[in-house]
């Protein structure tokens, strides 16, 4: 059975006060201050707010810029890419589908031999589930990213 992902007003409201700015009121935390910025650790990240899958440890690479950027998104079906006008700058902002969470924002400057693109995300945005926990927290399917097929 598929699970679902649906915004999760018990999760809103346990959010701490940087969570809710970033996700609710389209905010970006400080650079270089995220929890998740410098994490090497395999596995996937989540919205905070509704769980869905969004980018996986495998896509993610340091773009210098001191939050956690990603080449793509781990289904393109939990993510949705909107126009962004604010701060006097057109960009594209990043928002998960289900949750409705502001994630942060995409670029044309990531590594050309990945497709070019940086989705430069929130820590405030997202919740790590590591490798190991993967099966425990319902996305077991997800571990076939890690492993390294035989020839």
């Amino acid at each position: 059975m598929a699970r679902e992902f649906n915004r999760n007003p018990a999760a809103v409201a346990a959010l701490s006060p940087e969570q809710y700015h970033v996700t609710q009121k389209n905010g970006t935390e400080r650079a270089f201050t995220g929890e998740y910025w410098d994490n090497h650790e395999p596995g996937i990240y989540v919205d905070v707010v509704s769980g869905e899958p969004l980018f996986a440890s495998v896509d993610k690479f340091d773009s210098g810029s001191g939050w956690p950027s990603f080449t793509k998104p781990l289904d393109t079906e939990n993510v949705v890419e909107k126009r962004d006008f604010s701060h006097l700058m057109i960009r594209t902002e990043v928002r998960s589908t289900h949750g409705d969470s502001h994630l942060g924002h995409v670029f044309t400057d990531g590594p050309t031999e990945a497709g070019g693109l940086r989705y430069c995300i929130n820590s405030a945005a997202l919740r790590f589930i590591h490798l190991d926990d993967l099966e425990a927290e319902g996305y077991g399917q997800y571990r076939t990213l890690f492993t390294k097929e035989d020839a």
